[in-house]
This record gives structure tokens, C-alpha cells and sequence, in this order.
């Protein structure tokens, strides 16, 4: 079993803007933070060459952000509790198909 203890702790700032009749505003800001590089690991799933670099983005960024809810809130509803075992299985594949 891998120890976290030792990896180096990264945090990104996300800000999400949407564009309304040609202007763009904030709508949401947030921190998060963990051991993982999303760069790395766009890039890592963008070049096995069957999605696109956006949609690594979205499914890297996606799949941490669920992630960390599911950990975080399990015992707030059988919602997140039942549907987290579904997704580390589906996160185990993810991981095994684009593996280096």
C-alpha cells in the first residue's frame, strides 16, 4: 500500500467564468488541493490519442473533483456512500487504460 505522507501537496485555483450576450463574468471560484498533477496527468491521457486534449482535461479535472467529494461526504448520504465503490472500479479502469 502507497503512503501519501511523503508527496508533495499541490493546490489549483479554479475560477469558471460564463459568457452572457457576448460578456463574460465569474460565476464561481475554488481552491482545491492534493498530491496528484493534473498537468501530468492531461498530458498522460491525452497521448494515448483517443480523446481529445480538451476532453483529458475534462475527465482528468472531473474525476478529482468527484473524487474528493465522494471521500469527503460519504457518510453524508447513502447517495455518495453506494455510488463511491462504483467509481473506484470505474477509476481503476480509467487508470489501467491510459497507463504508461
Amino acid at each position: 500500500m502507497d503512503c501519501n505522507c511523503n508527496k508533495e501537496k499541490r493546490s489549483y485555483h479554479f475560477n469558471i467564468s460564463e459568457v452572457v450576450d457576448g460578456k463574460i463574468q465569474e460565476v464561481m471560484n475554488f481552491n482545491f488541493g492534493g498530491h496528484h498533477d493534473l498537468a501530468a496527468m492531461v498530458a498522460k491521457t491525452a497521448a494515448k490519442g483517443d480523446i481529445s486534449e480538451k476532453h483529458a482535461k475534462e475527465l482528468v479535472v472531473g474525476m478529482r473533483l468527484l473524487h474528493h467529494v465522494l471521500k469527503k461526504c460519504a457518510g453524508a448520504s447513502d447517495i455518495y456512500s453506494d455510488f463511491y465503490p462504483v467509481f473506484e472500479e470505474f477509476k481503476k479502469a480509467v487508470k489501467e487504460h491510459y497507463k504508461g
